[in-house]
């Protein structure tokens, strides 16, 4: 080669390896010894140290310092178990359950009388309706409720729920002229109580 194309060789990256070589000998008999890169070959990179593996070194700084869920259960074995309520905890908690319940019961109170209320104007209705009905299909009033139901007028008497019977209700017979009853022409409550408004049911 040239003292130019050696020139343009070293310029272009390419490694020079001296005398021009017997090409019918392996290139590693070229030299005599092993050489640290092969002749003519372009961009050469030298091979990397050799390392331990990364899952290896990993391994053993983690080893070396320590898991840190370990050191958590060493940490929760050295405090030993959660303790549990005291005495005065479950005593302030039982005091608020039952302020709660206290302040909660007179609106439950109310709540249910007004369920009440409203279940006896219904039952009501219902049964002056049906008598009505009675008078007008046997022009007379029935001598019992019993008669409403046997002329299939209600299914079942309704029970006061009031006093939660159905035995329990007063009923206002008709009287002629000469004092004798003639029939039940009104229902009311048999509860002598006193509703939310103020007034008797026995007068509703």
């Amino acid at each position: 080669m040239t003292p130019g194309n050696r020139d343009r060789g070293s310029r272009l990256g390419i490694a020079h390896p001296g005398p021009h070589p017997d090409l019918s000998r392996p290139w590693r008999d070229w030299s005599g010894t092993q050489p640290t890169q092969r002749p003519w070959r372009v961009g050469w990179v030298p091979s990397p140290v050799s390392r331990p593996p990364r899952s290896a070194s990993r391994s053993g700084a983690r080893s070396a310092l320590g898991s840190p869920y370990s050191a958590r259960g060493s940490r929760l074995a050295a405090r030993g178990s959660p303790r549990g309520f005291t005495l005065i905890e479950i005593l302030i908690v039982v005091t608020i359950i039952g302020i709660l319940i206290t302040l909660a019961q007179p609106s439950y109170q109310r709540a249910v009388a007004a369920a009440k209320e409203a279940t006896l104007k219904e039952d009501l209705f219902i049964l002056r309706d049906v008598i009505d009905q009675f008078y007008a299909d046997n022009t007379k009033y029935p001598q019992a409720l019993n008669d409403l139901v046997e002329k299939r007028y209600l299914r079942r008497i309704p029970k006061d729920p009031i006093t939660g019977s159905d035995e329990t209700w007063t009923l206002v017979h008709l009287t002629d002229e000469q004092g004798q009853q003639q029939g039940i022409f009104d229902v009311r409550s048999g509860s002598e109580a006193t509703a939310l408004d103020g007034t008797r049911y026995s007068d509703w």
